[in-house]
């Protein structure tokens, strides 16, 4: 599922039936939450593509040592 090769992790759970994606409105299939650094706790349910995006923002914070809010990493633009 999830290829989390940074220093952290992202805890993976399902979403609860009939949840939706926090960045896209599609259907959410997983519960991500950040363990570690500057995300610490910031969680989510998430379609597949936007949980991919929401890992790679949370390994992207601790390797750059960027210090805000969960709520406020966006996804890419596509």
């Amino acid at each position: 599922m999830l290829n989390n090769n940074f220093d952290g992790s992202i805890v993976t759970d399902f979403a609860p039936h009939g949840s939706l994606c926090e960045w896209c409105g599609k259907p959410a299939v997983q519960q991500l939450t950040a363990i570690g650094g500057p995300k610490h706790n910031g969680s989510g349910f998430f379609c597949p593509l936007c949980g991919e995006e929401f890992a790679r923002a949370v390994a992207e914070s601790l390797r750059d040592g960027a210090v805000s809010e969960a709520n406020t990493i966006k996804p890419v633009s596509r």
